[in-house]
């Protein structure tokens, strides 16, 4: 792995365990093993870095997503996918934890991707929710845009409900809960090709 490289996944691990004030510019060259000059030769600064981080982690999370919801299946098939995948829960959500930290919300350099994913994200779930509803698969009155915006705070609220309990145990619940809503509203015999 480069210089630049093991920086910018030290960073990210610390941001996810500390957020961004918690990540000195010295534990990051001390997860990375790699010195301040180096540091400072590959990036002007912690929120240069930071920035790096927060963009890979943004992009690495997109492309999971699109993984699942763009795989085979009916769109109900495709959302238990995205939605029963192992998470780290208890960890929380490394983007959404980063909506949370009050510099990375008032930088907005640092603030553009987090907000560009969880964008791209209700994106392509509305994109999904209407292909099931024009399909026949979902029910005609379902609002896709909500509907995705719900699952997506179902997702985030899920982890820090986790978080509170110590326990994996409301995220799963809340996962099948929205699940179970989305099944209400699905028209039995119906499934997208």
């Amino acid at each position: 792995m480069s210089t630049s490289e093991r920086l910018i996944e030290s960073t990210r691990e610390l941001l996810w365990e500390r957020g961004y004030v918690g990540t000195s510019p010295k534990a990051i060259q001390q997860l990375s093993g790699v010195g301040q000059g180096s540091m400072y030769h590959h990036f002007d600064g912690k929120p240069d870095l930071a920035f790096a981080a927060i963009t890979r982690t943004a992009e690495e999370m997109r492309a999971k997503a699109a993984l699942e919801l763009d795989g085979p299946g009916s769109t109900i098939e495709r959302l238990t996918v995205y939605l029963h995948r192992e998470r780290d829960v208890l960890r929380g959500c490394p983007v959404g934890r980063l909506t949370q930290d009050p510099e990375v919300m008032a930088d907005p350099t640092l603030r553009r991707p987090v907000r560009e994913t969880f964008g791209w994200l209700r994106g392509r779930l509305a994109e999904l929710l209407a292909e099931g509803r024009e399909s026949g698969e979902l029910d005609p009155a379902l609002d896709p845009v909500a509907t995705a915006s719900t699952i997506v705070a179902v997702l985030q609220g899920g982890y820090v409900l986790a978080r509170a309990a110590d326990s994996t145990e409301p995220f799963t619940e809340a996962v099948e809960g929205v699940l179970g809503l989305l099944a209400a509203r699905s028209r039995p015999g119906t499934r997208a090709s």
